[in-house]
């Protein structure tokens, strides 16, 4: 990878001011994006770092916008060559970090500041209630694309096709049961530990 600078940070950042501005449903919904961008476009992160990233951030107490910050992350110490790099690996990964979320965070939340205000002044239009009824098949659209992107990156949709029925049955239960989400999600990871799945 060659050496990273100025360019090449603006270019993250400004990656992640266009995904900001995809984000609807949350930052979660542009994982195929950022996939496409960090791993196929930039080769900045390979498949494997992209989903242990997400995994982990995922995994991790905290707002779900963490992995962001991972990637940020992960893209800095591989531009720097890895943490034997010293003092300039750590202060890369801490720059990426910090223009990624900027990038994220920024554009999105200013838009949403107006358009939330805007929205409540306006809330009984037909016009804004049929675009909030409108937006939700989008962002579960987006959801299922976001899981299909992180299953087939991992190999985990060509290696265990029983993780589709348990993927049915668990969207079916959710929908229709009245089974907390915590106790569905526990018998996946027993599922997965014992090599079902």
């Amino acid at each position: 990878m060659s050496p990273w600078g100025w360019p090449e940070l603006g270019t993250l950042f400004l990656h992640f001011v266009a995904l900001s501005l995809m984000s609807v449903g949350g930052a979660i919904t542009t994982v195929p994006e950022m996939h496409r961008i960090l791993v196929n476009q930039e080769a900045w992160l390979s498949e494997s770092q992209f989903s242990s990233s997400i995994a982990l951030a995922q995994a991790a107490p905290g707002p779900n916008l963490l992995f962001v910050a991972v990637l940020g992350w992960t893209v800095g110490m591989n531009a720097a060559g890895g943490p034997a790099a010293g003092p300039w690996a750590w202060w890369l990964a801490s720059a990426c970090v910090f223009v990624a979320m900027l990038g994220i965070l920024l554009p999105s939340t200013t838009l949403t500041f107006f358009a939330a205000r805007w929205g409540q002044k306006n809330r009984n239009r037909p016009t804004v209630r049929a675009f909030k009824m409108g937006m939700a098949p989008v962002v579960v659209g987006l959801l299922v694309s976001t899981g299909w992107i992180l299953g087939t990156a991992s190999g985990t949709v060509a290696q265990a096709p029983g993780a589709y029925l348990l993927t049915a049955a668990s969207a079916f239960i959710v929908w229709q049961g009245r089974i907390h989400l915590l106790w569905i999600l526990g018998a996946g990871a027993i599922a997965g530990a014992l090599g079902w799945v």
